[in-house]
């Protein structure tokens, strides 16, 4: 028994809302490569406690990514099973959001004193270890910091504090080498937590955006897959 104008319409939009899905999919698997390379950079961290973060928004989107297909699939086939898996799956999804997202304001304060802990660890190992010092080097090039809260942070590493130095990648200028003074105007004398701070403040606020966009598509996906699944389940024949 056909239904002109109502079932029509559901699967309709039940196929345009998976396919957009799928394009959110995508966006999070971008957004998690993304924020995994720029974090590795911006936080000198290899530890699962601060990459996990990335690594999960990278997975729901691959997740979401395949969730979608499915639920195109049933749409289109007016399978009552695939309508069904595809609603529930969705719903899981975005239950786990919601408690990933109070997760990680619970966690906000944690994630600070890790990343301060993993730059202290780094600032230690400086000369020691070529690529976690390369990598120190950029951080405080690229957010024209120095040491971990200021540029005082590194007399507390012997190698600096004997000579009174701090890194070549401290100073204002390109210059052969940086003695330390509480007068000095050639050295950058914040720390770089709080330039890494103000980076995930201004970042954060994008991937909330975004978020909140998924999670609102989310719901009509699985308004519209619940009245497709009523109206295969009373059996009528959606054109």
């Amino acid at each position: 028994m056909a239904v002109e104008g109502g079932m029509k319409c559901v699967k309709f939009l039940v196929f345009v809302f998976n396919f957009i899905f799928w394009v959110c999919g995508v966006a999070l698997v971008a957004i998690g490569i993304y924020a995994q390379v720029a974090l590795d950079k911006a936080l000198v961290v290899s530890s699962a406690s601060a990459t996990g973060s990335p690594i999960a928004i990278l997975v729901l989107g691959v997740i979401i990514f395949f969730v979608s297909f499915f639920g195109c699939c049933g749409a289109w086939k007016e399978s009552y099973c695939m309508v069904t898996t595809f609603a529930v799956l969705l719903s899981i999804i975005f239950l786990v959001e919601i408690a990933a997202a109070i997760a990680g304001y619970v966690f906000k304060d944690k994630v600070r004193s890790v990343v301060e802990d993993r730059l202290w660890d780094a600032m230690r190992k400086y000369g020691e270890d070529e690529p976690l010092t390369e990598m120190v080097d950029e951080l405080q090039r690229d957010f024209d910091c120095c040491g971990a809260n200021n540029y005082t942070d590194w007399a507390t590493i012997e190698r600096f504090r004997a000579n009174d130095t701090v890194p070549r990648s401290c100073c204002r200028v390109n210059t052969t080498s940086c003695n330390v003074h509480p007068t000095s105007t050639t050295i950058y004398e914040k720390g770089c937590l709080q330039g890494i701070e103000a980076w995930m403040k201004k970042h954060i606020l994008i991937v909330a955006a975004v978020a909140l966009g998924i999670a609102f598509f989310e719901i009509l996906g699985i308004i519209f897959a619940c009245c497709l699944m009523k109206g295969i389940r009373s059996g009528y024949e959606v054109m």
